[in-house]
């Protein structure tokens, strides 16, 4: 960031219009790290969509589960624990922006038990069914399944995994500090 405001700070003052070619370039260090950041934003949005699409087709060939994957995801991620709505979004269990349809839906079909909070009638927790749980399964076999050819077929290793771990860690701190902050 410090060199794009540097780079910007040393372009021609407001009302001159230097023509184009006299402008200073960004180093090739800035460009190298711009295009590496756009594909890495891209390759994030991608490797979500395909472990969306892993996890549907997971319950297509079990017959499915008449839940989407991203419900699914969501029964995952909530494990054993009782939560309200908004915890799931605070805790980054659920990331999209219609989690009360996602619960609203997840109870119809059976597959969480909600109850209603004795001090704030308003205030709902959900908690996995056996049905939930059950789905929660076919995540976690898929999961197990996997770290069996992860390594072999992948060639992702444990260590591979610890290195994008910290630098998506330190992307989320940058990106929620951007947001706290307003920068």
């Amino acid at each position: 960031m410090g060199l794009a405001f540097n780079a910007a700070r040393t372009r021609a003052p407001a009302g001159e219009d230097a023509p184009r070619s006299q402008c200073p370039r960004a180093p090739a260090d800035e460009d190298a790290l711009l295009r590496e950041y756009l594909r890495a934003l891209r390759m994030i949005e991608r490797v979500h969509r395909l472990l969306l699409d892993v996890i549907k087709d997971e319950f297509d060939r079990q017959g499915g589960a008449g839940i989407t994957s991203v419900q699914a995801l969501l029964l995952y991620n909530m494990g054993d624990c009782e939560l309200t709505a908004g915890e799931l979004k605070s805790r980054g269990y659920y990331l999209g922006s219609n989690v009360s349809y996602n619960l609203k839906k997840l109870v119809e079909m059976g597959y969480l038990r909600y109850q209603r909070s004795d001090k704030d009638r308003r205030s709902v927790r959900v908690s996995l069914s056996n049905k939930g749980r059950e789905a929660r399964g076919v995540i976690d076999r898929l999961y197990h399944r996997q770290l069996g050819s992860v390594e072999a077929v992948g060639q992702i290793t444990l260590e591979d995994l610890r290195g994008v771990n910290r630098a998506l860690g330190r992307l989320e701190r940058f990106w929620s500090d951007q947001i706290r902050y307003r920068l």
